[in-house]
């Protein structure tokens, strides 16, 4: 059994959009107001982890797709790049799917898919611990997608007689849309009163642009 480290370098891999989404169902906030930095600071100091690095991941739509959201999502990765922030974005694809409307009516919509950014993420989880740069990576995302990776984290665990691990850190309350964590993982359960104390109070929003939903 490796030996577990005293310090533990801790890693936070940001499913942008997934925690978004997640936080707006489970605490009513409707912006990615979360300070990323800020958000794994007092996780890590919670779990007695080292911070040692925060990568954000996300989907940003074309301007001329979504003018509010493109200007949004400029904004706040320039920001989160100057703050230290590795950031790592693709453009939103989209594809027309079927649903139903509020009448129960058949219709035909466009969703936008992020092509590509989980799969960045992942590769970059196994990357960092074969080159040794994490004790723990700490996933913020409830994307049952990433299920093989911490196997694959616990393989290079053993071929190279160390102690690592994966947790997913995710939103957690009564109006939660998903109850679990990333399978195979250490939960980290983000309650309400954790989540608004490490709020990023800067407004992205772009102004004289209407918000689209």
């Amino acid at each position: 059994m490796p030996e577990e480290p005293l310090e533990k370098r801790a890693v936070a891999f940001y499913d942008g959009q997934n925690l978004f989404h997640h936080a707006r169902a489970a605490f009513a906030h409707y912006h990615p107001n979360y300070d990323p930095v800020k958000l794994f600071d007092r996780i890590c100091h919670q779990q007695g982890w080292k911070p040692s690095g925060v990568r954000f991941y996300t989907g940003v739509p074309a301007a001329e797709r979504d003018a509010f959201w493109h200007g949004f999502w400029s904004r706040k990765l320039l920001a989160l790049r100057r703050g230290g922030v590795l950031v790592v974005h693709r453009t939103l694809k989209y594809q027309t799917v079927e649903t139903y409307d509020r009448n129960g009516q058949q219709v035909r919509i466009e969703v936008g898919q992020e092509k590509g950014v989980d799969v960045r993420l992942a590769l970059d989880v196994v990357r960092l611990a074969l080159a040794n740069q994490l004790d723990v990576a700490v996933i913020f995302s409830q994307d049952q997608d990433f299920a093989e990776v911490p196997e694959e984290i616990r393989e290079i665990a053993r071929t190279q007689g160390r102690w690592i691990k994966v947790a997913s850190a995710f939103p957690s309350g009564a109006d939660a849309s998903a109850y679990r964590g990333i399978d195979k993982t250490d939960w980290i359960r983000i309650d309400k009163a954790l989540y608004d104390s490490c709020l990023d109070h800067r407004d992205y929003r772009p102004k004289g642009i209407p918000a689209s939903k």
